[in-house]
């Protein structure tokens, strides 16, 4: 009998399976479930896009890309990006297209760590990078944020972490799972502590467009930053476009050359009816966007009051489409806490410490599901709560 514990990768069996999914399985199996786990719009790829994608099928459009990615769409990506930050990047060689946000994190990641450097990681965060970070030989290290600090990165916490062997640090605002987000000044307190050293920043903006305060800044915009910076964007959250598995990474040239050189060997290009899509979806998709924002800023407030209103601590979410509440007051951790609601009231939710420990003692919740939806699965928490 082969000894598969000796034939697998060290770093693979190192990586624990996701947290999210262990429930989104769990609750598949069972009926009359309400699903607050998955991050996914309920909305459907606005249908001029879905259009766009039709018709380059239609038209035999099946070819191979540039590894880069189609250069219309990098053009209108380039576009974007000035519209959006007023920064500039090279259509030709800063921005290259991926299998949605995940594929350009992890070319980033495998592009500038090196076997034993350090990966500075804002928790709780998307539960990729952690292991990301382990898969490309590098020293995931978590740096805690609280609710009392608006789940936010602080200059002094991000000083305090900081090593000779720190080689990147992952910036995930909107964040992934609290809905915090990070204004130009406090991005600018994070900037002087990089300026002097030799750390690349991820600036995973993949729900940049779903921001409910103010407006989005990138860490790129401060002064000093773009040289340093790698900004991950991508189609599936903003477009309503997840199954689509479309995505970009835009930085210094001297950088993306070894981010394309890897979606190279390792993807060849994203898939061509998806990068035909992503112009229209770019070019037409201004109204969409600030639609379903809307929807989604009204299932944010409605969800944030009936939690309080349950007795729960509730931080509030200015980003991305997640409320995480602390259910510390129940005397149950978060494992147990969706556990049992999954069982006793069928709502599956995530437990927070899936996100790092720092997330321990609070749960995530998503609202991108219908209010019709959501108002079922608050009766359902509400009965639930009554009963501990």
């Amino acid at each position: 009998m082969i000894d598969y514990s000796k034939v697998l990768s060290e770093r693979v069996q190192a990586v624990k399976p996701s947290g999210i999914r262990k429930f989104f399985d769990l609750a598949s199996t069972m009926k009359d479930v309400i699903s607050l786990g998955v991050g996914e719009p309920d909305f459907e790829t606005p249908w001029q896009v879905r259009r766009a994608g039709i018709a380059s099928l239609e038209k035999g459009r099946t070819f191979y890309t540039s590894n880069w990615g189609l250069q219309q769409l990098r053009d209108e990506i380039a576009g974007l990006a000035l519209r959006r930050y007023d920064l500039f990047y090279d259509p030709h060689d800063e921005i290259v297209v991926t299998v949605g946000g995940s594929e350009a994190i992890d070319n980033a990641l495998r592009a500038i760590v090196s076997l034993g450097d350090e990966v500075l990681i804002p928790e709780p965060s998307f539960v990729c990078y952690t292991p990301l970070t382990t898969l490309a030989g590098g020293v995931p290290v978590a740096i805690p944020t609280v609710a009392e600090e608006g789940f936010k990165l602080t200059p002094e916490r991000l000083r305090a972490a900081i090593t000779p062997k720190t080689k990147a640090l992952i910036l995930p605002y909107p964040n992934n799972p609290t809905g915090a987000i990070m204004n130009r000044k406090e991005l600018e307190a994070i900037a002087d502590v990089l300026r002097d050293t030799n750390i690349v920043v991820l600036s995973d903006e993949i729900y940049c467009m779903l921001t409910y305060q103010g407006e989005h800044v990138s860490i790129a915009q401060i002064d000093g930053m773009r040289e340093r910076t790698i900004v991950i964007d991508g189609f599936s959250k903003s477009y309503a476009m997840t199954g689509w598995r479309l995505g970009w990474a835009m930085g210094p040239r001297e950088l993306m050359k070894s981010i394309c050189k890897i979606h190279q060997f390792g993807i060849m290009c994203a898939p061509t009816t998806a990068q035909f899509a992503g112009i229209e979806a770019i070019r037409t998709g201004d109204d969409d966007i600030i639609h379903m924002r809307s929807q989604y800023d009204i299932r944010r407030r409605f969800l944030v009051s009936e939690l309080r209103s349950m007795g729960l601590e509730c931080f509030e979410p200015h980003g991305a489409f997640y409320v995480f509440p602390s259910i510390k007051s129940t005397g149950l951790t978060s494992e147990e806490f969706c556990n049992r609601l999954l069982q006793e009231q069928h709502v599956a939710v995530i437990p927070g410490d899936a996100f790092g420990e720092s997330g321990a003692g609070h749960v995530r919740i998503s609202y991108s599901y219908s209010m019709a939806h959501l108002r079922e699965a608050c009766s359902r928490i509400r009965d639930f709560l009554q009963t501990l």
